[in-house]
């Protein structure tokens, strides 16, 4: 089984870096100003309006993410498989395996997420995350650094499949140590690296962002039921 095609040029695809870069500068910054949220938030922001300026600049962008209406069904089927195995294990990783290791997770019943009222964020918020963070950091972040790592290499199998890691690699590690994603989960925020590969390697085998928003949907509802149950 291989990727799909790499996508053709893109205008301004190099928009993609910038978040990247606000990522890291946040972590130079010094720990008084790491503890203000605007910092904690800056890097998504600079995202959310990257991604709305390469929207603007950019043709055919509904397929270009991978949100094609004919892809939906089959999409949201893999993704809500792929989302019950990664919410069991995880699961079962933060409850069990965490302490176990010594590492607390009493700090979860502070999250922000734990003083939404239980009503609005089964399902309805957790989907509304899923559909926000895959398009940044899958459609967006990951396609972008594709189409601008495809831009300068010579079409061939090999080549490709190293701009298709590369991609890979560096938009995991961005979506894993998003400043507030540490911030709100601590050290549980490497769970993300494992979550971010595996949701960007189904969006570059298909090409459909259907699969990683079910997949990042059903694996945070299971996580906050069960991990709310055990904390009761």
């Amino acid at each position: 089984m291989t990727l799909q095609k790499n996508p053709p040029n893109e205008e301004v695809a190099a928009l993609a870096i910038l978040p990247i870069l606000a990522t890291v500068i946040f972590y130079l910054l010094p720990e008084s100003w790491q503890a203000h949220r605007l910092c904690q938030l800056a890097p998504q922001i600079i995202a959310y309006v990257s991604f709305g300026i390469w929207a603007s600049c950019n043709a055919d962008i509904i397929p270009k993410l991978g949100l094609q209406p004919t892809k939906i069904r089959a999409g949201i089927r893999l993704g809500l498989f792929i989302g019950l195995l990664l919410g069991s294990f995880n699961t079962t990783l933060i409850v069990y395996g965490a302490p176990a290791l010594g590492l607390d997770i009493e700090f979860l019943r502070n999250t922000p997420h734990a003083h939404i009222p239980f009503t609005v964020m089964v399902p309805w918020f957790i989907i509304f995350i899923a559909i926000t963070v895959e398009v940044n950091f899958r459609g967006f972040l990951l396609g972008r650094l594709l189409a601008l790592f495809s831009h300068h290499t010579r079409p061939s199998k090999y080549l490709s499949i190293i701009a298709s890691v590369m991609a890979l690699g560096i938009s995991s590690l961005a979506f894993a140590f998003d400043p507030f994603m540490v911030s709100t989960f601590q050290h549980l925020h490497w769970i993300a690296v494992w979550d971010g590969f595996i949701w960007g390697w189904f969006w570059l085998r298909t090409r459909n962002l259907y699969i990683p928003i079910a997949a990042h949907s059903m694996e945070v509802i299971i996580e906050y039921l069960l991990i709310r149950a055990a904390l009761a």
